[in-house]
């Protein structure tokens, strides 16, 4: 038996949830959902033997797609704003990386040209008075 203190809770991208389920949660038919599938819409990830496993994401995805169809907006419109989204969401991880790097760089580059502290053997003070 596993050690429930070990558990490590799937997280969004992780496929756990069977066609089923994933239709239940969407609110969507099975047969819509394969559908779907075939389409590129939302992709599940696979078993060994090939059945499909939604994540949250996917569910959420699902969601997302319902609501987007219940606009009026049709299914390769659908398919480029979850494009869109998903360019928009890489971007926006690729910009949190890069303003990490540049605060390490400048935190490196700012204690660069520090000047060492001086020891306190051989220090003097100097009064400057104009002539």
């Amino acid at each position: 038996m596993t050690d429930p203190s070990t558990f490590d809770p799937p997280g969004d991208d992780t496929p756990v949830f069977v066609i089923s389920v994933a239709a239940e949660l969407s609110g969507m038919h099975p047969q819509t959902l394969r559908s779907y599938d075939r389409m590129g819409l939302v992709s599940p990830g696979r078993t060994v033997g090939g059945g499909r496993r939604y994540s949250l994401r996917d569910i959420e995805q699902l969601r997302q797609v319902s609501q987007l169809s219940a606009q009026g907006i049709g299914l390769e419109g659908v398919r480029r704003i979850l494009q869109l989204q998903n360019e928009v969401d890489e971007l926006r991880r690729h910009v949190t990386v890069l303003q990490s790097r540049l605060a390490t760089a400048e935190s490196a580059l700012l204690d660069s040209r520090l000047p060492a502290v001086p020891s306190s053997q051989g220090t003097a003070v100097v009064r400057w008075r104009r002539p």
